[in-house]
């Protein structure tokens, strides 16, 4: 009807009897309200717009009781200040999945969303692939304890990935999984700490075990503080090596001890049987001459004397052979016992100057060489079959030489523990610290990259110059210098090494406290 009165090709009338229809009908002067009278005027189909005013009474309807749901609902806000109909959708499933309690308020307001924009069921078709994705991930750590966990795992996986599944018994799988989730998550937490408490009882009495307490107490210390919380896997694989490790010297010092002991018993019973061999020679000699004696008293002549003399002195003469052979044998036994007694004490000795682990330093109580390559061969496997990433660094301690020469070596083992110390508090749980060699040590940092892992480096450095080590009240300063490398695909953990290496000598050329990247 206003067609047919104006122009409808004349822009001008157009606009002009928009701006009458607005003051007739009374209508705000919003351009969706002038939008909306001109396509009437000038007979164009209406388009609904974005609905920017009420997705803000909406967001701000929402309670945000939550840091988390303010973080959403800013989103929210930001999303409907840029007109995005997918940020809106993404911010206000969110909000839904951030609380129960929220649920219809985020539905009711997505409505509107779902309604005006195509795209969101390809957008709600990610979020469930996603949504599946996690569930197939939980599903290894679940286990098989748990059978009926497992069962509705597998139902709601079924449901996910059924196209025509329906919506309500998709989110009472949801919610009934998560619920049970969580309380397996609990009891996992409280077995953990159960375990713990019994690792750590039967560390300590796992000396009343041991043949020699004193040999084995480094060892056992250790182990005390590996089992410290937190607990982590890798601190669960430390704990395992380090008892294998002690119950390898215990059975060690057994074997050994108990062979020393049979040597000792075989002697001592050798030492017997000699006493009482001469015990009875004596006693045999003594009849002899007591025989010879009675029978001499008896001769009247020279003649009967010749074959009693001859008889005394060939018994003098077996006593003597005897004697002799006897105290011989005696003299080895006396040396095979001390050479046991000796064998015994080296023994000791080497127990008690073991180190804590054989896979460990026994000065920084880090990985030696044979654990490092024990760790590297376990990253290379998780990394490779995880397809993420795996940093190590080398680094060597600044100028070492002269503190060994100038303040003696004892100082430069205490520098060398100080520098442990510090690394370890500023490490991640997940990385891994081993002594290569001298002043020279390894860091293994999984799941970074090369730009991270001379970060790291950079870091630790700083903490280092922060942390004076103190020798004789003297404050020192102890730096290294450090070349970091990543895994390349096909490499052996032993060439990543290599090259690390290099690079760690280019940064002491370059001028220490330095670290290069390869």
């Amino acid at each position: 009807m206003l067609a047919a009165m104006i122009d409808t090709k004349n822009p001008r009338e157009v606009a002009r009897e928009a701006l009458r229809q607005l003051a007739l009908r009374k209508l705000p002067p919003t351009p969706a309200n002038y939008q909306l009278c001109y396509n009437e005027v000038a007979g164009l189909p209406n388009v609904v717009g974005f609905p920017e005013t009420q997705l803000r009474h909406i967001a701000a309807a929402l309670p945000a009781a939550t840091a988390e749901r303010q973080e959403h609902l800013q989103r929210l806000r930001e999303a409907i200040g840029g007109r995005s109909w997918q940020g809106v959708e993404e911010a206000l499933v969110a909000l839904g999945t951030n609380g129960a309690g929220h649920a219809a308020a985020v539905e009711t307001s997505a409505a509107p969303a779902q309604e005006s924009r195509p795209e969101i069921p390809e957008s709600h078709s990610t979020l469930l692939a996603r949504v599946t994705r996690l569930v197939e991930n939980l599903l290894p750590a679940l286990g098989n304890d748990d059978q009926w966990l497992t069962g509705q795992a597998l139902r709601l996986l079924e449901c996910l990935k059924n196209p025509a599944a329906d919506s309500g018994e998709l989110l009472q799988l949801l919610a009934s999984f998560n619920q049970r989730v969580s309380l397996a998550a609990e009891e996992q937490c409280e077995i953990k700490q159960s375990l713990l408490k019994l690792l750590q009882l039967i560390i300590e009495n796992i000396g009343e075990l041991s043949l020699d307490q004193e040999c084995v107490q480094g060892q056992i210390d250790s182990l005390a503080r590996a089992v410290l919380p937190p607990l982590t896997l890798r601190r669960l694989d430390d704990v395992e090596r380090r008892l294998q490790d002690v119950l390898a010297r215990q059975h060690q010092a057994r074997e050994r001890s108990l062979e020393a002991q049979e040597a000792m018993r075989q002697m001592l019973a050798s030492f017997i049987d000699h006493l009482a061999s001469i015990n009875q020679s004596n006693t045999d000699f003594q009849n002899d001459l007591e025989q010879s004696a009675r029978e001499i008293e008896q001769v009247r002549t020279i003649e009967d004397l010749t074959p009693l003399l001859r008889r005394v002195i060939d018994a003098t003469r077996g006593m003597a052979e005897h004697t002799a052979s006897v105290r011989e044998e005696l003299i080895d036994l006396q040396d095979r016992a001390h050479a046991t007694e000796s064998e015994l004490i080296r023994l000791h000795e080497e127990l008690r100057s073991a180190s804590a682990s054989a896979r460990h330093d026994p000065l920084t109580d880090v990985l030696n060489r044979r654990g490092l390559d024990e760790a590297l061969a376990r990253e290379i496997a998780s990394v490779r079959r995880k397809d993420s990433p795996l940093c190590l660094s080398v680094l060597d301690v600044d100028n070492f030489k002269q503190i060994n020469d100038r303040l003696g070596h004892s100082t430069g083992d205490a520098a060398l523990i100080h520098l442990v110390k510090t690394v370890r508090e500023h490490m991640r749980p997940i990385d891994t610290l081993a002594r290569y060699g001298g002043e020279e040590f390894v860091i293994l940092m999984p799941d970074t990259l090369l730009g991270e892992g001379i970060e790291t480096m950079k870091r630790l450095q700083r903490e280092l110059t922060r942390n004076f080590f103190l020798a004789d009240n003297e404050r020192l300063l102890i730096t290294f210098s450090a070349g970091v490398a990543q895994l390349s695909p096909d490499e052996s953990g032993d060439d990543t090494i290599r090259r690390a290496d290099q690079a760690m000598y280019l940064a002491k050329r370059s001028g220490k406290n330095r670290v290069m990247g390869v």
